[in-house]
């Protein structure tokens, strides 16, 4: 096969993260493309065997791989909750391979998962050409672990690395290597390299030396990236690595002011970890003081960034709103999840883009991006910051909760390689006489900043004079700093690259999207022999975008949302007839779906 889908669940304690998560680099480090779903319960802990508590991660790999994949070629179900997810989620094709733990199908577990009858494959409904493979995966890994030392609870904690065993069996993947990938991820924990290691191994002879009932399966593709280095990266660690990045090619020191928040805690915790490349991570006592330590890192020189959420997006509105007013440079990272209010904290959804745009008061204009990939994560947080560094202003990057906890396959770039950045600065020659209210041929004030000698200034909320940087209430000033202000955000698409279109740029039909969703929409596009113009550059956008959207007579934007994005175009563009397809499940698009609707 060329690709192929494969789906770990269970309960949110049965390490099914972990297992997808290593399936996938092993497949990411033998040079596949790969793209993971990892798909949280929203509980923290719901009650162990039941359908609220199921836990998923499904994984695609080979080449052409654009999504995590529609449904699955294999399924792994740890207990009878996960088959009854998986299979009224519609999550395998009528070919499929399910592997299910036989020790965990009880008539108790079958009461916990709400079951009501004693037969789970009849009652769901499975088709007769599904293989089922029963596997009693908690005996024989007790059995596998008889001679150790380690507890009861330990032991069946280390069921996933029997079913990952055998799923390395099954796609015929060199043991050697993905035990080498098992000591690394242990290595902190060195105890349980021993065990899990045997566990593994056992799954993977219990399959060759059993000869179960199914065909093993062949991966035959290699990656069509280009030559470099790879790894398997999620989409927060290429986001704070992009900050980095950024910082150090920009010759500042990179400060983090945040609060954590689900999904986007994950970018803190790797920011603070990162003392070694000269970063500054503070964990404020909210939103509001996150983003404000940022602003005052941002005034005192620094490479300033806040991370947050939906809900801490809102509450980080007025600061922002301060960040335009001075003209500081500031990137925000929202990383997007299922709302409004706590909503659906681990699920993902593109809802919070007008809030980005419009979400302040007054006249607030600041630059939205969108990255599209876990893997450009990386490219777009370190474009941000170079945004916000050479032009003085805020930079709202919005990703979300699949591409953040979803991985993908990166090349790792060489610094050199990277845009250069320069940040805005102030004319030797302004020294003792400098004036805030001084801009440049773009019109971008200049950035002076405590400790340069000659360039003391105020910087505040209020609005200035035009003229002079001094407080100013002039009715005809204000308009004038608004429109200064506005102009400075428009000419950045003087400088952004301009729209391109992907798949079959001839066809008569458009699918539009923005952010997240390119994978799929470039999936559905080629399996309709579409166009595509997928959008990272929201705010402003990109030069030729009218040029574009003119040239196709049906133009669908497709959204996980009720329609933002096709509204703002209409705005910019009212001319322009354009169709929407919305989904707002808390899941990413089905490919399917897509070509479904545009079909008819």
């Amino acid at each position: 096969m060329k690709k192929i889908v494969v789906r770990f669940c269970g309960d949110s304690g049965d390490g099914m993260q972990l297992t997808g998560n290593m399936f996938a680099q092993l497949g990411a480090e033998l040079g596949h493309e790969i793209s993971t779903l990892p798909d949280f319960p929203a509980e923290i802990r719901a009650p162990q065997g039941t359908i609220g508590g199921v836990s998923g991660f499904q994984v695609q790999l080979g080449s052409g791989v654009y999504t995590p994949g529609d449904k699955a070629d294999v399924i792994v179900a740890m207990n009878a909750a996960a088959l009854k997810v998986s299979a009224q989620s519609k999550h395998f094709h009528e070919h499929a391979i399910i592997i299910v733990d036989t020790d965990s199908m009880t008539d108790k577990d079958l009461e916990k998962a709400l079951y009501k009858t004693d037969n789970p494959f009849t009652e769901l409904g499975i088709p007769e050409t599904v293989q089922i493979v029963p596997v009693a995966l908690t005996t024989l890994t007790k059995e596998a672990l008889k001679d150790s030392e380690m507890d009861n609870k330990s032991v069946l904690k280390c069921r996933n690395m029997f079913a990952l065993g055998l799923i390395y069996w099954l796609f015929d993947e060199p043991m050697e290597k993905a035990i080498h990938l098992l000591e690394d991820k242990f290595k902190k924990k060195p105890a349980l390299i021993a065990p899990n290691t045997k566990v593994m191994v056992d799954g993977y002879n219990y399959g060759q030396n059993l000869a179960l009932n199914i065909t093993q399966i062949h991966l035959d593709s290699q990656s069509n990236e280009a030559h470099g280095r790879y790894t398997s990266i999620a989409g927060n660690k290429a986001t704070a690595w992009g900050l980095i990045a950024a910082a150090e090619k920009a010759g500042k020191h990179l400060f983090l002011g945040s609060y954590p928040i689900t999904p986007a805690t994950d970018i803190l915790h790797e920011l603070a970890a990162r003392k070694d490349m000269n970063v500054m991570a503070i964990q404020a006592e909210d939103e509001i003081a996150g983003v404000c330590t940022a602003i005052g890192a941002a005034f005192a020189g620094d490479l300033a960034c806040t991370t947050t959420s939906g809900p801490g997006l809102s509450l980080k509105s007025e600061a922002i709103g301060l960040a335009v007013m001075a003209e500081l440079p500031l990137v925000v990272v929202d990383v997007q999840r299922g709302g409004p209010s706590t909503g659906l904290p681990t699920k993902t959804e593109q809802t919070d883009l007008l809030q980005a745009l419009y979400g302040r008061n007054g006249e607030c204009p600041a630059v939205v991006l969108a990255a599209s990939s876990s893997a450009n994560c990386f490219d777009f947080a370190y474009e941000a910051c170079k945004i916000a560094l050479e032009n003085m202003t805020p930079v709202i990057l919005m990703t979300d909760t699949y591409l953040a906890n979803g991985t993908a396959l990166w090349r790792i770039p060489k610094l050199a390689e990277l845009p250069a950045i320069k940040p805005q600065s102030v004319p030797e020659e302004l020294k003792g006489k400098f004036n805030p209210a001084l801009r440049d041929e773009r019109g971008v004030r200049y950035w002076a900043y405590p400790g340069m000698e000659g360039y003391e200034h105020r910087n505040i909320g209020l609005e200035r004079d035009a003229q002079r940087g001094t407080i100013s209430t002039n009715p005809e000033n204000h308009e004038v700093m608004v429109k200064a202000r506005l102009h400075k955000i428009e000419q950045i698409a003087d400088r952004i690259p301009e729209l391109k279109v992907q798949c079959n740029a001839a066809s008569d039909t458009l699918l539009v999207g923005w952010g997240s969703t390119e994978g799929h929409l470039h999936a559905a596009a080629d399996e309709l022999n579409c166009a595509l113009a997928q959008f990272n550059y929201i705010c402003p956008l990109p030069k030729n975008t009218r040029e574009v959207l003119s040239q196709y007579k049906r133009i669908i934007v497709c959204e996980l949302n009720t329609g933002q994005f096709a509204a703002y175009l209409r705005a910019q563009f009212p001319d322009i007839k354009m169709e929407q397809y919305n989904e707002i499940t808390g899941q990413p698009f089905a490919v399917e779906r897509i070509v479904n609707y545009v079909k008819g």
